[in-house]
């Protein structure tokens, strides 16, 4: 049995890489392993809101991203090509201190991977988790590469498919819809590169969203979307493509002792607001509070986990649904409202702010105790 950190990390996406980071600046020992023999070179997030920045601020990689990234300053909403709004999202008042900024989940991931690495701490990888089992003192987690790793904490964000959830057998109720939706990266003449697009359509919905420079990402379900651009759009390269099925669901519990489940392995929902990779952040700062004042005493805070982070994100799984029901209902009734609702709710700054500090993850405090 090999000698332990004090918290193994599962999982080596944006949540587990910034667990690692949160938890190696309180001067936490972690151990971080991921069953990917390599870092992912597509990227299923591209925003990273002003609460995660804040989040990151003190760690350095905010700076990074910021200099990286780019940023949506308007959003056109149309109703089969003709407008039905323009939002000037540079415009709208919520108090961030930063923006919302556009950087591919990818390299977003880099740049955790770099903070972590000055620090002395990388991912093992091609080692993924096998099966567990806890006891009073410890949790005995086995990897594949045959070792079995006994640890005061272990934090599971090891995505959709959690192995460790599976293995506390916690429930993951909630919904999957049955349409399949699209998500093409694709390099786009035609768009501006600072404004993100959506049209309803009879039966489908297209979302365009700015990507890097001429790369944009398509979003969207019914015709293929490329083969149903805008007006004067032109596709070039298409970079990545996937198909998918949306489903909302939220973990019956967070944690359960010493184990803690983050990220996409205690909640998933659908790309629409944008909060996916931003949630998993949050919970991971959470955590690593909770995780430093355990091991160093303080012996109630572990339990603190789920308690303080369930409730804000079953709810932000509950709003992220309701938004993107709102976008995918292709009824009569649903057609009327939005010709009605979204040419008004436009023109009232407080219904706009509302709806937008969903998109900036400020709709929720982030609570440490």
């Amino acid at each position: 049995m090999s000698a332990a950190p004090q918290v193994l990390i599962v999982g080596a996406g944006p949540t587990g890489l910034a667990a690692a980071l949160f938890l190696s600046r309180r001067g936490v020992a972690v151990r971080i392993v991921d069953a990917a023999e390599t870092p992912t070179a597509t990227s299923r997030a591209l925003g990273v809101n002003p609460r995660t920045l804040d989040l990151l601020e003190p760690t350095g990689v905010t700076a990074r991203i910021l200099a990286e990234a780019g940023t949506v300053d308007r959003l056109h909403i149309h109703r089969h090509g003709q407008t039905l709004a323009v939002v000037h999202l540079d415009q709208i008042k919520v108090g961030a201190r930063f923006p919302l900024a556009i950087l591919p989940q990818a390299q977003t991931e880099a740049l955790l991977t770099e903070a972590l690495a000055a620090r002395g701490v990388t991912v093992d990888r091609d080692v993924a988790l096998t099966a567990l089992s806890k006891d009073a003192d410890a949790v005995t987690a086995v990897l594949s590469s045959g070792e079995r790793v006994r640890t005061p904490l272990l934090f599971a964000a090891d995505g959709a498919h959690s192995t460790a959830r599976k293995a506390l057998s916690l429930g993951f109720p909630g919904d999957a819809w049955a349409e399949p939706w699209q998500l093409i990266d694709v390099e786009l003449d035609g768009p501006p590169s600072d404004e993100a697009w959506i049209d309803f359509r009879d039966d489908a919905v297209f979302v365009c969203l700015p990507y890097s420079g001429t790369r944009f990402r398509l979003i969207g379900f019914g015709p293929p979307l490329l083969n149903h651009l805008p007006d004067g759009w032109r596709a070039g390269a298409v970079l990545w493509r996937s198909d998918f099925h949306i489903s909302h669901r939220m973990a019956s519990a967070m944690s359960l002792g010493r184990i803690a489940l983050g990220g996409d392995a205690a909640h998933i929902h659908s790309p629409i607001g944008a909060r996916g990779m931003n949630l998993g952040i949050e919970d991971a700062f959470v955590f690593a509070d909770c995780a430093a004042d355990f091991l160093s005493g303080q012996s109630d805070r572990i339990e603190d986990y789920d308690r303080l982070r369930r409730p804000g994100d079953k709810a932000v799984v509950r709003r992220v649904r309701a938004l993107t029901s709102f976008v995918r209902n292709t009824g009569a009734g649903a057609d009327l409202a939005r010709r009605t609702a979204i040419p008004v709710v436009a023109r009232l700054p407080f219904l706009i702010e509302r709806v937008a500090r969903i998109g900036l993850g400020l709709d929720h405090p982030v609570v440490l105790r």
